[in-house]
């Protein structure tokens, strides 16, 4: 199987048994680091806040599941962490979660002359995000969106 084949089984997977746990899963990575393979999980409660107790308990729980699926046909270094303050905004919740709040976009093609945008996240209706930069409401489809994340020190 290759690696896309075997992340996208890896993220429906992970995704199913975390959301059955009342967590969401940001990112799930696959990467080499040598000769280690690397799976790395971002996960967070959908309103914020994933402990460190929590993180462990779902990489004890993640690491016996993968082990039972015998996707991986190698080791394997697991972690499960929180996606921090910065975590990428990629689906719609993420930016509903994120209203009122300001927001850098970098997206795939020009919105009204420009490819990247701050804005204060007004509503999120339907595929778009409405944000006001500097006193203008701008639509931006979701699909439209390369990359997002929330302004800290703003």
């Amino acid at each position: 199987m290759d690696k896309d084949a075997i992340v996208e089984q890896l993220k429906e997977i992970v995704g199913v048994y975390l959301q059955s746990q009342g967590v969401e899963l940001v990112d799930l990575i696959y990467r080499r680091e040598g000769r280690n393979l690397i799976l790395e999980i971002l996960a967070d409660l959908p309103e914020g806040g994933i402990t460190i107790g929590e993180c462990t308990r779902l990489n004890r729980e993640i690491s016996v599941i993968l082990d039972e699926r015998n996707i991986l046909d190698e080791s394997y270094l697991l972690g499960v962490s929180s996606p921090g303050l910065d975590r990428p905004l990629t689906a719609k919740n993420d930016f509903l979660r994120c209203r009122g709040k300001v927001a850098k976009f970098f997206l795939k093609e020009i919105v009204n002359g420009k490819v990247e945008w701050d804005g204060i996240i007004k509503r999120v209706e339907n595929d778009m995000v409405f944000i006001d930069t500097e006193g203008m409401i701008l639509e931006i489809p979701l699909l439209k969106i390369n990359r997002a994340k929330q302004l800290l020190d703003v």
